[in-house]
């Protein structure tokens, strides 16, 4: 976890700087005196202090704004407002930032590398996995994929019986748009099984995840198999082309989407299982290039955990901001 300072830490330093630019600005020729007083002598101190003039006026006014600025850009800024957020929710949370763009991109997180329940998150990784292939040409979009017995979970259709066979379009619409769970079931054999995901999702750096069987993960990990999809490494834009249709405008918007206003499209997967409720986004369009955020949350649920994850979301854009200036 990033360390936060004290702000009174924060409040010094900029008092400070602010003393410091005074004295550099103020015309030669007045006096400041502190006098301190020990048991056997007198000692006096002399200090060249400024003259308020109109021309240092200005320029300490200009001076507190580019010291705001660089503490408006500053990731301690970003760890404060975060740490406020999630103490005042009482959640568990995790939440990581990978900025795509910028002239000097920032990777931060808070808490990480803690480990949370995936919930439907595990699907984002099948998504990635069959937009690889079908951008490789292993496997077609159209090509059909049969329901078996083992995939079944209760979720939002009634049409998997034994012999029917759904191309990897539908299913990824189903999976993706919706969060169907047969369809990411389906998705997850259809890739290999659990131990692919696994394999896969640890070659690209997701190291803490064990998808779909403990069905755990990070949002580190989460973080980094978005950067590496969004870098065109996983099938570039061929299979950007065919997975982000499938997780723009779902069926859970109030998120990390929420946070960004309509300000950019926001490509994402969300997770929810009792008190859990994750969102896993690539933000396209962010105030300083593109970007991805991931947030895990545990202990709320339901409209609570939405909104804790949409005041993150639209504090970090708020912090892209201000980075962009």
């Amino acid at each position: 976890m990033p360390r936060s300072f004290p702000r009174v830490v924060r409040l010094s330093v900029a008092l400070a700087a602010t003393a410091i630019a005074l004295i550099a600005l103020a015309p030669v020729g007045s006096e400041a005196h502190a006098t301190t007083t020990s048991e056997s002598r007198n000692i006096s101190l002399s200090l060249l202090a400024p003259t308020v003039t109109p021309a240092s006026t200005v320029a300490l006014s200009e001076l507190v704004q580019v010291l705001n600025d660089m503490a408006a850009r500053s990731p301690v800024t970003l760890t404060a407002a975060v740490e406020t957020l999630v103490a005042a929710s009482g959640a568990s949370v995790g939440v990581t930032l990978i900025e795509l763009g910028g002239s000097e991109p920032l990777v931060w997180s808070f808490n990480g590398s803690g480990v949370f329940t995936a919930a439907s998150t595990y699907k984002l990784v099948a998504l990635m996995m069959e937009a690889q292939n079908i951008a490789a040409g292993r496997t077609n979009a159209n090509g059909l994929v049969c329901f078996e017995d083992t995939d079944y979970e209760a979720g939002w259709y009634d049409d998997y019986e034994s012999g029917a066979c759904f191309t990897r379009n539908e299913l990824a619409r189903r999976a993706g748009l919706l969060s169907d769970n047969t369809a990411g079931h389906m998705l997850v054999r259809d890739v290999g099984g659990a131990n692919a995901v696994n394999a896969w999702a640890a070659s690209l750096g997701a190291k803490k995840s064990i998808f779909f069987t403990d069905n755990t993960t990070s949002s580190d990990d989460l973080a980094v198999l978005w950067a590496a999809e969004a870098s065109g490494s996983l099938g570039g834009q061929a299979a950007q082309s065919w997975l982000y249709p499938f997780l723009t405008s779902t069926k859970t918007e109030s998120g990390i989407p929420a946070g960004v206003g309509g300000q950019s499209a926001v490509v994402h997967k969300t997770g929810t299982l009792d008190e859990v409720d994750n969102d896993a986004a690539l933000v396209v369009s962010g105030p300083n290039g593109p970007y991805t955020l991931t947030v895990m949350t545990d202990g709320l649920g339901e409209d609570s955990a939405w909104q804790l994850i949409a005041s993150i979301s639209q504090t970090v854009w708020s912090f892209e901001g201000a980075r962009a200036k």
